[in-house]
C-alpha cells in the first residue's frame, strides 16, 4: 500500500525536496496534506501537481486568496496554526513530515504522535524545546520518530543492526559554512548576502543563518540527545568542510561507522520515508576519486560562541535550550533585516539566556509561556 504523507512546510527547501523524492515513486507515496505559512503561489502550484486531500494556509489573511486559487479542485481548504495541528491526527495520514520553521513545528508534531503517526523529523527545534515531553510521549504511543537532518539520519543509519549495542560518542560533522576559519574581526562586518552564501548545502534563510552562525550545529546537538538517549559529553562536533562524512559512532570496542555521501537532501528524506526498506534512486553518486582528500578540523568556539552557548543550554537542562531557540529565531529575523550584526547575535542569545526565568521541570504550557518571554527579551536587547 501506498504511504499517505502530511508535509508540514511544503514550500520550504526540505518541503520542496521531499515532493521531488515523493514524484520520484508515485507507486509508493501519496501526498494527503500540504501546509505552509504564507507562500501561496507555491502552495497552489503544488496542489495542482500532487492533488492533496487537504491543503492548509499558516496565514488567515490569505485563506480566501486560497480557497479561490483552488476552487475548480475538490481539495479541502484550511487556515491557521490550530487547522495545520489539527490535520495532522487525521485517519488518511500515516506519515507526518514536519518541514516547518522554528517553535511552530512543536504542536503540530506532538498531535501527530499522539494521533500514532510516523514522524520523520525535519523540524529539529521540536526536540530542542520540549526534547523530554516528545521523547517520553513518542515512547508511549509507540510512535518511530525518523530522523530527516542529513546528521542525524547518518547516526540513525549506522545505528541500524547496532540497536542493543552502547554508544560510546557521536560525532556530528559541520561543513563550516561560507565563514569557516574567520575570525571574530571579520565575522563583524559580514552581510546577510554573505551568511546566506553556503558552500555546500542549499537550504532556507532561516537554517542557512544558523549554519554560517554555527547555532544550526549547536541545536543538532541538543536534537542527538534526545533522538538517541545521549548525556553531553557524548556528543563532538567536528568541522569536515566537504560535507561527505556525514556523521560518525563510534561504540564501547572503539570501533567507528560512518555514513557518506554526497551533500543532498534528498537521501536523507527518501530514507525516512522508506524506512526500514532501501528503494533505488537516481541521486548523483559519491566518487572517492574526486575527493584524494577529506579534511577534518575542530570548531572555532571563539569566534563562533552559538555553538558554546548550545552545550551550555543542554548542560544547564530545564528550559534552557527552549530560552536560546527562541532568542535565536528573534537574533536571526533581526540580521536579515540588518537591524544587528552577525557577532551581536550570539551577543543576544547569551544575554536572554542570562536574563529568562529559568525551571528546571518545565511542562508543556512552561515551554509555551518560556518561548513568549524568551522572544520578548531578545527583542528588547536588539531594539536597545
Amino acid at each position: 500500500m501506498k504511504k499517505r504523507v502530511a508535509v508540514l512546510g511544503s514550500t520550504g527547501s526540505i518541503g520542496t525536496q521531499t515532493l521531488d523524492v515523493i514524484s520520484k515513486h508515485p507507486d509508493k507515496f501519496e501526498v494527503e496534506v500540504l501546509t505552509a505559512n504564507n507562500r501561496i503561489g507555491k502552495l497552489v502550484e503544488q496542489c495542482r501537481i500532487y492533488m492533496p486531500n487537504t491543503v492548509v494556509i499558516g496565514n488567515k489573511e490569505k485563506y480566501e486568496q486560497l480557497q479561490d486559487a483552488l476552487a475548480d479542485l475538490p481539495i479541502k481548504v484550511y487556515a491557521g496554526s490550530d487547522a495545520i495541528a489539527q490535520v495532522v491526527e487525521m485517519g488518511t495520514v500515516d506519515v507526518v513530515l514536519t518541514a516547518m520553521v522554528g517553535f511552530s513545528g512543536l504542536k503540530p508534531t506532538m498531535n501527530a504522535i499522539k494521533a500514532g503517526k510516523t514522524i520523520a523529523l525535519a523540524n529539529k527545534e521540536t526536540l530542542v524545546v520540549a526534547g523530554d515531553i516528545i521523547t517520553e510521549m513518542a515512547a508511549k504511543n509507540k510512535v518511530a520518530i525518523l530522523p530527516v537532518d542529513s546528521e542525524h539520519s547518518a547516526i540513525f543509519q549506522c545505528l541500524v543492526g547496532e540497536f542493543q549495542n552502547p554508544i560510546e560518542k557521536i560525532y556530528l560533522t559541520a561543513s563550516g559554512g561560507p565563514f569557516r576559519g574567520k575570525k571574530k574581526d571579520f565575522l563583524e562586518k559580514v552581510s546577510p548576502e554573505q551568511a546566506l552564501n553556503h558552500p555546500n548545502w542549499e537550504m532556507g534563510n532561516k537554517i542557512t543563518i544558523d549554519s554560517a552562525s554555527m547555532m544550526n550545529k549547536g541545536l543538532e546537538v541538543i536534537e542527538a540527545r534526545w533522538l538517541f538517549g545521549l548525556e553531553p559529553d557524548q556528543i563532538d562536533v567536528i568541522v569536515h568542510p566537504q560535507s561527505i562524512v556525514h556523521s560518525i559512532v563510534q561504540f564501547t570496542d572503539g570501533s567507528m561507522k560512518a555514513q557518506m555521501g554526497l551533500p543532498d537532501m534528498r537521501l536523507p528524506i527518501q530514507y525516512a520515508l522508506t524506512y526500514p526498506e532501501r528503494i533505488k534512486a537516481d541521486f548523483p553518486r559519491f566518487n572517492f576519486m574526486d575527493y584524494p582528500s577529506l579534511d577534518f578540523e575542530k570548531p572555532d568556539l571563539e569566534s563562533f560562541r552559538n555553538l558554546a552557548i548550545a552545550y551550555e543550554a543542554m548542560r544547564r537542562g530545564g528550559n534552557v535550550p527552549c530560552i536560546i531557540n527562541a532568542a535565536n529565531e528573534v537574533v536571526v529575523q533581526s540580521f536579515l533585516e540588518r537591524k544587528i550584526g552577525f557577532v551581536e547575535m550570539s551577543d543576544v542569545i547569551e544575554k536572554t539566556m542570562d536574563k529568562c526565568t529559568f525551571i528546571q521541570k518545565p511542562s508543556y504550557e512552561d515551554y509555551f509561556s518560556t518561548d513568549s518571554e524568551a522572544r520578548r527579551i531578545a527583542q528588547s536587547f536588539v531594539s536597545l
